[in-house]
């Protein structure tokens, strides 16, 4: 580590959540096939999915010298114009929402987008309050936990359980408990929500929409994994955009992480922001991933393939996987699993496991079997309970193989957790 870092350099570089997971994910990809990587978010491969990239990409080098306008010129700050057109014009179309082109801007991934978000928010602003970035339903994204520049720029809510049948439960948001708190400088949540699966129901994200509204802050809407691409949901949602709504999409889940590409819907003035922070921060957007997709946008096909190919290879794999868990943990066990409703993985909580999430991860990884501690997820509590110890977080986007195994072998090191 180099000497006499600024305290932002500090926190930057200290170990996080985030660099375990990317570190574990980068080490499983050298370490072959031995390693059942059940941890990170990387989509699966989908042959369909694969050839349609393959297709579009033979098309562009077909096309006079587009490919080599692709590589030779920057974009503008805000992204493509062509791309967010045709954005544009798809969310009139599918949604009725009333944007332009000047209520979209491009990142270089969602991630850098929150980052951006983040340190516009929190923080302490210029009448000298520190303002905080709520978060409604944590467990929440890990990736998040980090970012912020300020001290203490997340407050976590505690969801409500409602417990469904012997092995099964879902989180809700304890809506009567939002806090009337003038330092709240936004919501955020991401829908599908990453670890849990959960989908923040249309009564909920309506209620929030407009608590936000009353507070005069910002709710913002992380759908890496919803409508209307990839459309990774497993039931029945309204996807919700107004103008208080800051909505992020990305490429990544659709099978493109490689592309870095991520998208921000929101007022102009917010847009105005994030793109003033990509001409300093990185002068312009990559562009392989707007250039392969805008063709998708304008003839349907990104949408369709979201729909009848992703979403239900995804569910697909979702009840393999539960089929699984309920072969290889016996009924006895104390366990349960989040319902399903999207995005790539299944969230198991142990109550009452005799050791830490963490350390079960420590005897998972010496099996070659890698997951996600809960831990990481439950940030921004005043005082995180025994719940935050006892979950872990599993992909189900790998190898039927895979999956399988990895499963039998966490059901193993869980039994053996609880003495059996």
């Amino acid at each position: 580590m180099p000497h006499h870092l600024s305290s932002l350099g500090e926190k930057l570089t200290a170990r996080s959540g985030i660099l375990e997971l990317m570190d574990d994910l980068g080490n499983a990809l050298q370490a072959g096939p031995s390693v059942r990587m059940l941890g990170g978010g990387n989509p699966a491969r989908i042959p369909a999915v694969e050839a349609e990239w393959r297709r579009r990409m033979d098309a562009l080098l077909k096309d006079g010298d587009r490919f080599e306008r692709m590589l030779a010129h920057y974009d503008t700050s805000q992204g493509q114009k062509a791309f967010i057109r045709a954005l544009v014009q798809t969310l009139r179309e599918t949604f009725g929402w009333e944007i332009t082109e000047r209520n979209i801007a491009i990142t270089n991934g969602s991630q850098n987008a929150f980052f951006y978000l983040f340190a516009l928010l929190a923080g302490r602003d210029s009448g000298g309050r520190d303002r905080q970035i709520l978060l409604p339903l944590v467990p929440e994204y890990i990736g998040y936990a980090d970012q912020a520049l300020a001290p203490q720029a997340f407050l976590g809510m505690p969801p409500a359980i409602d417990y469904i049948g012997n092995h099964h439960f879902k989180y809700c948001v304890q809506l009567d408990a939002l806090p009337q708190d003038t330092s709240l400088a936004a919501l955020c949540l991401s829908r599908p929500t990453n670890p849990s699966g959960n989908v923040v129901t249309d009564p909920e994200i309506r209620a929030l929409a407009s608590f936000a509204g009353d507070q005069g802050v910002p709710l913002i809407v992380d759908s890496a994994y919803g409508a209307p691409f990839p459309n990774i949901l497993f039931v029945e949602t309204t996807p919700y955009w107004d103008r208080n709504v800051i909505l992020s999409l990305s490429l990544s889940k659709l099978g493109l992480p490689g592309t870095r590409t991520g998208i921000l819907i929101a007022d102009e003035p917010w847009i105005e922001a994030i793109v003033s922070m990509n001409a300093v921060v990185s002068l312009a957007n990559g562009n392989l991933g707007q250039t392969l997709v805008r063709p998708m946008l304008e003839d349907g096909t990104l949408l369709r393939m979201s729909r009848e190919v992703i979403q239900p290879f995804y569910l697909e794999k979702s009840r393999q996987a539960q089929a699984w868990i309920q072969e290889f943990f016996p009924d006895d066990l104390p366990y349960r699993v989040h319902l399903s409703e999207g995005a790539l993985f299944l969230w198991m909580w142990f109550p009452g496991l005799p050791i830490p999430s963490a350390e079960l991860y420590r005897r998972l990884k010496q099996r070659d079997v890698l997951v996600i501690s809960g831990h990481y997820f439950f940030y921004g509590l005043p005082e995180p309970d025994a719940h935050s110890r006892e979950c872990i977080r599993i992909t189900y986007s790998q190898s039927d193989e895979m999956v399988r195994e990895g499963l039998r072998i966490i059901a193993e090191e869980v039994m053996r957790a609880f003495g059996g």
